[in-house]
């Protein structure tokens, strides 16, 4: 576990708590002893927290949350469909750039001192079986990757020119605990599990794609926190598997014999996802939760929860 005594007491603001990601982070947040602010457009389950449900591309919203007490801001909301960028790139830039703009502009105005972005790997694109690092120049594949990319050098520039401690964690395929209303692949695999279906696989299935744990992902939140760690850090396993290797892993955590049904793939596919957490784990960060494991906590959660339509 990540020592985390620097949050003690410490004013924290999350947008996008109320999402998959931002749950865990802000229960590692007040385990921590932080005291938390949430930003979202949903209300969270729990009733514990100073929440301002609100849009944040409403400027009147940016300037409730974003107040001078505040040390730090962590940002997660986003549009994160990489398909809906491809059809909506005016809306998802907006929703992406316009927003982190804003949240930037009015820390700066108040004195917010750190401003942590959660980014992506698809901000570096198609490498190839090349292994991804921070160093790897960025020409992301589609609009989600590029808004993504225009938000690192945002906090980049704001950073330098201000003072901020900025840092741009770029998450790898994130899963675990509290998945159950997302769509993304380890869902789908969790349903058609539960429903006996075949699970679809883009292609061939013989793409590379870096699975992370969001427990993984909280500790390495928490550690870039404690060390002011400056620049992006890419937070992933550190281990690709094949997508037929992942549908391996969930029928041995869910018992099921998930029968695959190839699909023709969508356009930005990349057919690897290969990185260096070599700078996470030289600051401390170690991934925790093996795969099946976590896969296993994941199933559990689906059966309890099932039948759970998709939000």
């Amino acid at each position: 576990m990540v020592d985390s005594s620097s949050l003690q007491g410490a004013r924290v603001l999350v947008t996008g708590g109320s999402g998959f990601i931002g749950r865990s982070v802000i229960s590692g947040l007040t385990a921590a002893g932080a005291r938390v602010r949430n930003v979202d457009r949903h209300a969270p389950d729990r009733t514990d927290l100073e929440t301002v449900v609100g849009d944040l591309r409403d400027a009147d919203v940016v300037e409730r949350v974003v107040t001078g007490d505040l040390d730090g801001i962590i940002h997660l909301a986003a549009q994160t469909s990489v398909l809906q960028s491809v059809t909506q790139p005016a809306a998802v830039t907006q929703h992406n750039v316009g927003v982190t703009t804003a949240l930037l502009e009015r820390a700066r105005t108040v004195g917010v001192p750190r401003f942590l972005l959660a980014s992506t790997n698809a901000v570096a694109g198609d490498v190839g079986t090349d292994t991804i690092t921070e160093r790897t120049p960025p020409r992301p594949l589609t609009p989600y990757g590029a808004t993504k990319a225009a938000c690192e050098m945002l906090i980049s520039g704001y950073g330098a020119s201000y003072g901020m401690h900025t840092c741009a964690l770029r998450f790898t395929n994130v899963y675990g605990r509290g998945m159950t209303g997302k769509d993304s692949f380890v869902p789908r695999l969790m349903r058609a599990a539960l429903s006996g279906e075949r699970v679809q696989v883009y292609g061939d299935g013989t793409q590379r794609r870096d699975l992370v744990n969001v427990a993984d992902v909280v500790d390495a939140v928490l550690m870039a926190w404690r060390d002011e760690i400056c620049g992006p850090m890419i937070v992933g396993s550190g281990h690709s598997i094949s997508v037929l290797d992942m549908v391996a892993a969930a029928r041995e955590a869910t018992g099921a014999e998930l029968p695959v049904k190839h699909v023709e793939a969508k356009p930005g596919e990349m057919p690897a996802v290969i990185v260096s957490i070599e700078r996470a784990a030289g600051l401390g960060y170690r991934p925790q939760v093996g795969l099946v494991e976590g896969l296993r906590e994941v199933w559990h959660e689906f059966r309890a929860a099932a039948p759970m339509a998709v939000r």
